[in-house]
């Protein structure tokens, strides 16, 4: 049903379709997950560098985290 309403076909319609598509057919789905993969990693990206401009340094935190954990589980 998520899918349907993401990409406008569902699972079972993509799989009779990839059965019978044409080189034209693989062109279109190809280049639809390259665009969508690159828009996503790009806003993936400015995502992680808006992060320290609002205080949030995920690296710090981890580190902290698992130093928090190491200390409480094993030391």
């Amino acid at each position: 049903m998520l899918e349907a309403i993401t990409t406008g076909f569902s699972e079972t319609t993509l799989a009779y379709d990839l059965q019978r598509a044409h080189s034209a057919d693989i062109w279109f789905i190809r280049a639809r997950y390259f665009f969508w993969g690159t828009v996503s990693t790009i806003i993936g990206f400015l995502f992680g560098h808006a992060l320290p401009a609002f205080g949030i340094n995920i690296y710090k935190e981890l580190w902290e985290g698992f130093i928090y954990t190491w200390h409480h589980l094993i030391g």
